[in-house]
């Protein structure tokens, strides 16, 4: 008998990802059905497999388990690989040759929400494909197979570990042991984490390792200043060169220099930039609207082509491919590698590839950073908006301030407003309702200059904004 229609809460669609929360707006049917409309997105496209990994969430075996009856269903011969980190998952895809890959993971989102990351084997799916996979639910529009596909449980815990490793490059001549410090945040990551530091040299201190999805220490979201502390602390007094934090499903980075100060994700990705542009010279380098500017200056001054783009994990790594571009990153803290690498958010990979830099420098790692110019810069805040208003209110202040010559307009993403002082940043959350907001100047004054033309932009609409003092 054909499988009834289903429709999804059409809050869980969203433009990365299917997320919700548990038993309200996602439930284990959802699963069910979501497995049954990927597995006929797949075949349509002339796949037939499918790699599945679910994170440590109290809710995610179990979706996994109706996820994959539902893949079964259409036909997919499924690789279950257990729990992990999403990064896992998509070196499985990779590794295995699977046509798809399946992740469920509530990422950095509290314990009571979970969801679902999708890719195939040479893209990513969102945007329009997640849009398409709801309306193949809706419809029933199910592929019926004459048998069901398998299941084959595998471990790819070992090959995962081993590929991140070999680009390790602490052993060689001219490189120290490093004192490391790691949390986990009780997220999918601590499941390999004890593989890893086991095979690199130095002195190693693990926070929060152990997998529990209630997140009894902190929110597992490392760029949230607060859920660092236990990091900061434990650097400081083990006297570490360096700490590293993960988000829920390991997929973000968070790092700690070794004066136990918070390293922003966009620095981070300067560093990297500077190794890769010294091998590849004109290499193009991605960053999300969000990031500093310094990091734009900064991958010039090294040689390199900065590219502007999106925001939105999926979206940035479409760009790499369609550029070639070698590194990638977002101030949120994915950042992509395709140097040495598949070009996936890789946070264990990432936090390797630092190690590397960090053994070889002659100071420490906040002496890599120091050269950059100090700015003064917001958190991101987000204003609250209707739904049905938050993609109209870009093209407001875009139409407002136009012919304002002292600045320069950028709508890549929303609208970055940049003039002599420094830059602020107006977009639409692609995953809330809600407007995205963040400035940066040169100065304290600058800072304030221009959080105050924000303010008053957004005034005009009828928007109140109010900046963290």
């Amino acid at each position: 008998m054909p499988a009834p229609a289903h429709t999804f809460h059409p809050s869980i669609l969203r433009e990365y990802d299917i997320r919700g929360e548990v038993d309200k707006t996602l439930s284990a049917e959802d699963a069910y059905a979501l497995g049954r409309a990927f597995g006929t997105f797949v075949h349509r496209k002339g796949g037939k497999s499918v790699s599945v990994g679910y994170d440590g969430r109290l809710s995610s075996p179990g979706f996994a388990e109706k996820l994959i009856d539902g893949l079964t269903a259409t036909g997919m011969d499924v690789t279950a690989i257990g729990l992990g980190p999403t990064p896992m998952l998509w070196f499985a895809v990779k590794f295995l040759k699977t046509d798809a890959g399946m992740m469920v993971t509530g990422s950095h989102n509290p314990a009571n929400f979970n969801g679902f990351k999708m890719t195939l084997q040479k893209e990513p799916v969102y945007g329009g494909m997640i849009q398409a996979i709801g309306d193949i639910a809706a419809k029933g529009d199910f592929y019926e197979p004459e048998k069901p596909g398998f299941i084959n449980s595998v471990s790819i815990h070992e090959d995962y570990i081993k590929r991140v490793m070999d680009d390790y490059t602490g052993n060689d001549p001219g490189t120290k042991p490093l004192a490391i410090a790691w949390d986990c945040g009780n997220g999918a990551m601590g499941e390999v984490i004890g593989d890893i530091v086991a095979k690199i040299p130095g002195k190693h201190t693990l926070l929060h390792e152990t997998v529990d999805g209630t997140f009894p220490n902190h929110h597992p979201d490392p760029t949230v200043d607060k859920n660092m502390v236990d990091l900061q602390k434990a650097v400081r007094e083990n006297r570490c060169d360096l700490g590293i934090a993960f988000d829920g499903d390991g997929d973000r980075i968070g790092v700690i220099d070794e004066n136990g100060d918070i390293l922003r994700c966009d620095t981070l990705l300067a560093l990297y930039a500077a190794e890769i542009i010294a091998e590849r010279p004109g290499a193009p380098i991605i960053g999300d609207v969000k990031c500093s500017q310094v990091m734009f200056d900064e991958i010039k001054r090294l040689g390199g082509t900065p590219v502007m783009w999106k925001t939105g994990h999926s979206l940035v790594k479409a760009k790499m491919a369609e550029i070639r571009a070698p590194l990638a990153g977002e101030l949120s803290g994915h950042i992509f590698f395709a140097d040495k690498y598949y070009g996936f958010d890789d946070a264990l990979y990432c936090a390797v590839r630092l190690i590397n830099i960090v053994a070889r420098a002659k100071g420490g790692l906040s002496s890599l950073t120091k050269h950059l110019p100090k700015t003064h810069s917001t958190p991101e805040i987000r204003v609250d908006v209707p739904e049905e208003e938050k993609f109209k209110i870009v093209p407001q202040i875009i139409a407002a301030m136009k012919n304002d010559k002292n600045v320069e307009l950028s709508d890549i993403d929303g609208i970055r407003v940049k003039n002599a002082d420094g830059w602020w940043l107006v977009r639409p959350s692609n995953t809330q309702s809600c407007l995205s907001v963040r400035a940066e100047g040169n100065s304290p004054q600058a800072l304030a200059s221009l959080k105050a033309m924000a303010v008053e932009e957004l005034r005009k609409l009828g928007y109140d904004l109010e900046f963290e003092q």
